[in-house]
Formats: C-alpha cells, structure tokens, sequence
C-alpha cells in the first residue's frame, strides 16, 4: 500500500500554513493553473525530514516566478510550509519522498494566487530507472511548446506527450535534440562523462537549468573532475563512457541506449562513482 501523500496549503493572503486532507478538493475550478496551466512548479527530493538541495531550488523558483510575472513568493511563508511538510512526511513515511512546490497565478474570481505543497512517494518506476537505467528516445521539441524555457512551468503537456511517444516505442524517456544539438531531458539534465570530464548542454534558452546538474558540478569539481557547458551533439553521447538523466528526485538514471542503440560503460567503474557522486551531492 502506497504511503497517503501529505497536503500543505499556503494562504498567500492571510500568511496561514494549513494542512489539508489529500481526498479533498483543494484547486477551484477557475485557477489559472486548471483554465490556463498558467503558474509555476519545483520537484524536490525529501530525505531524512529535509529537502535536499534546498537553496538551488529556491533560487529556480524565484526566477521563473519572475519570468512569469507572478508575484515574488514569500520566501519566510514557504520555508516553514516546505520544513512542516517534509517532517510530516518523514514522521508518517521514513523514506524518500518527491516534493512539489505549486504556485498559480490563481482564481479568476479573486486575483490572488494559490500555492500548496505536496509530498508523495516516489514512484516504484523511478526507483528501478535508477537502479537499471533508462532507454531513451531522440526527439525535437514540440513547436507547439511556447513556455518560456528557463521557467519550470505548469505546462508540460507536451513533455507528458513527448514520454507517451516513447512508451509506444518500448523507451523508458526523451532527449529533446534541436538537429545533432542536444537540449535536455523531458523531465531532466542530461549529462556526459568521459574519464574524469563531465558535460552538458549550457542551460540558457530552451535548456531549464538543472538543479541537480549544478550540485553535481560543484561536488565534481572539488573532487578533481573537469566539468564543462556546452553544445553536445547526440554523436558525442554515443562516444561517451556514460550518459545520466539527472533530477531532483529520480536522482540519476543512466542512459543505457540512444534511439535502440546501446551506450557504451554501462558495467564500469565510471559509472558506478558519477552515481555515487551525484547521489554525495544531493546529501
């Protein structure tokens, strides 16, 4: 039986945390967030009654907030929703859990915006891609996709799309590619290791920073790796000694192949340690 998810809701007005019954309605139906997927979002993995990477998320939150005009979160109001919840879960649950941070544009009605944080378990699927890895699938990204990409959005209708696109051809996720050029993941960073260089696509434009991404970059470097953002084509992935999908929950899952063709080191020593590193630097 799966643990019972944990509600926190924020009143943006009043300054009130209030926890709240996850078999109850908690969105109207004119928040902007149902009308128009207009708000924005971070995944955070809980562990051991905190949020791990805590600071980078913030940060992420904070700029696509601005990105989307919203108003700037109440920072003091959503530390103490983000600490009651992850001691809630970690109290009820004792394992990981897969936080999120929803913030709307809000009600049509009112003109104030709704926030709430949610913990869930993480799913059995995520715990196996990190253990056995993934297949992935190349794929431009959608020309409908009109989010601004340097803001984590509640629109991810196309991403969701772009995953069922590849259950249908027996894969486990997506590389969104622009020509050779690769992008990101659809729900992650992807990353490529060669003897002690790590590399991924520079985030700017249509690549979402990755808070993940960045943690392992700074541990890497004060452990002796050379890390470096840049182009990437999908060539240079199949070259690799390992690819990963990095993120804040699934952690890092290793690309075990490229649109049916099998990467290379998936036995080796190297990837055996970029796993034990990243997971060191999420703490």
């Amino acid at each position: 039986m799966n643990p019972r998810p944990i509600i926190v809701r924020l009143d943006i007005s009043s300054g009130e945390i209030v926890d709240h019954d996850p078999d109850t309605p908690l969105v109207y139906w004119d928040d902007y967030a149902v009308t128009r997927g207009d708000g924005v979002f971070e995944t955070v993995l809980v562990r051991q009654g905190r949020a791990c990477n805590l600071q980078r998320h913030v940060e992420r939150f904070h700029s696509s907030a601005e990105l989307l005009h919203l108003p700037p979160p109440q920072q003091q109001l959503w530390d103490a929703a983000i600490r009651r919840a992850a001691e809630r879960w970690e109290q009820e649950n004792h394992c990981d859990g897969a936080m999120v941070w929803t913030y709307t544009r809000g009600r049509a009605s009112t003109g104030q915006p709704s926030a709430w944080i949610s913990v869930k378990a993480v799913s059995a699927e995520q715990l196996a891609q990190r253990q056995h890895g993934v297949a992935v699938l190349t794929l431009p990204r959608g020309a409908d996709d009109s989010s601004p990409r340097a803001a984590k959005t509640l629109s991810y209708a196309s991403a969701m799309a772009a995953l069922r696109q590849a259950a249908a051809q027996g894969m486990d996720d997506v590389i969104y590619v622009a020509g050779e050029r690769v992008l990101e993941g659809a729900t992650s960073t992807v990353v490529a290791v060669t003897g002690s260089t790590i590399r991924t696509p520079e985030p700017k434009g249509d690549i979402l920073p990755g808070t993940t991404q960045a943690a392992l970059f700074s541990y890497a470097t004060a452990h002796g790796y050379s890390c470096e953002t840049g182009d990437i084509t999908v060539s240079e992935l199949e070259a690799a000694d390992s690819v990963w999908l990095v993120s804040s929950v699934r952690i890092a899952a290793q690309v075990t192949s490229i649109d049916g063709r099998p990467t290379r080191g998936q036995d080796t020593a190297n990837a055996a340690a970029i796993q034990t590193m990243i997971t060191a630097a999420l703490g």
